[in-house]
């Protein structure tokens, strides 16, 4: 069997609440995960915004970022991501470009259009006084804010991001279909897809922001992570054992729109789930890698050929940190890491 290219490895992180833990230890759990992580040559820790989710507990990104950045120092951190109509763009540039200012040259901005949450939340978080509108006029004014005069798309240009003005951390933009896709390769900007969320879409949405991409001064050219929930363990039997939690939280996440602290996995395995369960639970089961290094690595290698991206961003929701760390330990032997530099990496 021939090796697999050497890529890029990062880690995509939903700080996974645990029942019968709390949520201000699946915050710890993050903040003593990524200095690991580094240790091993991991490219990004990127975390993800959600709201009234009792199973996550990353709900403030750029909170995050700024206790991960300062628990790290090689890592880029940043936002996988923060979800733009949840927020004014005024206030996100001010978060960004003060992490940007304290952590030179570390800080990612990934972008998300949908809401994160449930219907009654997402309405809570665009009252007037908050986000909404449209993503793409949300992005050029937060472009604005970042450049050369530091003002957003004002009448008057007169309302200032600081310290944003010449401090704008590496934006991307984040989607899970080819609408998001030809979105990042319009505007020139590097794109992370959801392979987690829209297998399906994977490979269509990849090849449509490489073959639309227009270059721009934030980057030459088009690139690319895939980011994909993965767990590696000793054996499948074991890997199977820890992944058993997210058939259960799909499952709530499907049919309820949320989902109470994950299940340990003495717990998930025993969950009665229906027939009709079982079946909604299967069609989701190509968005999880799962299994010993052998099986990951089969399938980590189809879906890089599949869809060609430059960087692999690993979701790895397992109960045990020490599991989860040696996760990503295996994946390190299963993909060879990239050089720390690669030309055309958005943010290096």
């Amino acid at each position: 069997m021939s090796e697999p290219a050497a890529i890029k490895l990062s880690v995509l992180d939903v700080a996974p609440v645990w029942r019968g833990s709390s949520q201000a230890q699946a915050l710890r759990d993050t903040l003593q995960l990524a200095p690991k992580v580094e240790g091993l040559g991991y490219h990004r820790y990127w975390v993800a915004e959600h709201h009234n989710t009792l199973s996550i507990a990353s709900s403030s990104p750029p909170v995050l970022v700024a206790e991960i950045a300062n628990a790290t120092s090689t890592l880029r951190v940043g936002s996988g991501g923060v979800l733009l109509p949840n927020h004014p763009t005024l206030v996100v540039a001010e978060q960004f470009g003060m992490l940007e200012v304290l952590h030179p040259g570390r800080i990612d901005l990934g972008l998300g259009r949908a809401p994160g949450t449930d219907p009654l939340t997402a309405l809570v978080l665009r009252r007037p006084t908050g986000g909404g509108g449209d993503f793409r006029q949300q992005i050029a004014e937060l472009e604005g804010y970042f450049g050369d005069d530091g003002a957003g798309d004002d009448p008057e240009r007169q309302v200032v991001a600081v310290p944003a003005r010449g401090h704008r951390p590496a934006i991307w933009v984040l989607g899970s279909s080819p609408a998001s896709a030809r979105l990042a390769a319009e505007l020139g900007m590097p794109y992370a897809f959801a392979h987690h969320i829209a297998p399906q879409n994977a490979v269509q949405s990849l090849n449509l922001y490489r073959q639309e991409f227009r270059p721009s001064a934030a980057l030459a050219q088009p690139y690319s992570i895939i980011a994909s929930s993965v767990i590696v363990a000793d054996s499948d039997e074991r890997a199977r054992w820890l992944a058993a939690p997210l058939a259960v939280t799909s499952l709530q996440l499907r049919t309820t729109g949320t989902s109470s602290p994950m299940l340990p996995p003495a717990e998930a395995v025993d969950y009665p789930f229906t027939p009709f369960e079982r079946q909604v639970i299967g069609e989701g089961s190509g968005r999880h890698l799962v299994g010993d290094p052998d099986t990951v690595g089969r399938a980590v290698r189809d879906l890089l050929a599949a869809a060609r991206a430059d960087e692999l961003m690993a979701l790895t929701t397992v109960h045990d940190p020490v599991a989860r760390l040696r996760s990503y330990e295996l994946l390190t032997e299963i993909v060879p890491l990239a050089a720390p530099s690669l030309a055309g990496d958005a943010g290096d």
